[in-house]
């Protein structure tokens, strides 16, 4: 079994940083590929970040382009989450996934982490 343990999240003010970290434990696990997903209360859950563990290739959504950066330490195995310049509207529940190498589907799941941005 694998277990993801997200940490780093709190409050912060508009303009500020924040970094998250996921570690990844539990059986020798390499995955295809590991992200951020955030739910805001009233949204569904939506793709925030994503990295491949081997390339280290990247996918942002749109909304955080510029501001964000995923990064992965291999050795660690751990997927971090810069963010910078952070605005009210990145408010939500932050949670690391990852994706299984057999089918590149997220199907590990932390328990995630509130991120809170005052104005």
């Amino acid at each position: 079994q694998v277990q993801l343990v997200e940490s780093g999240g709190g409050l912060v003010q508009a303009g500020g940083s924040l970094r998250l970290s996921c570690v990844a434990s539990g059986r020798t696990f390499i995955p295809y590929a590991m992200a951020w997903f955030r739910q805001a209360p009233g949204k569904e859950r939506e793709l925030v970040a994503a990295i491949t563990w081997s390339s280290g290739n990247t996918y942002y959504a749109d909304s955080v382009k510029g501001r964000f950066a995923i990064s992965r330490d291999n050795a660690k195995s751990t997927v971090y989450l810069q963010m910078n310049n952070v605005k009210p509207e990145d408010t939500a529940v932050y949670y690391c996934a990852a994706a299984d190498s057999t089918d590149r589907r997220y199907g590990y799941w932390g328990q995630g982490t509130q991120v809170t941005v005052s104005s």
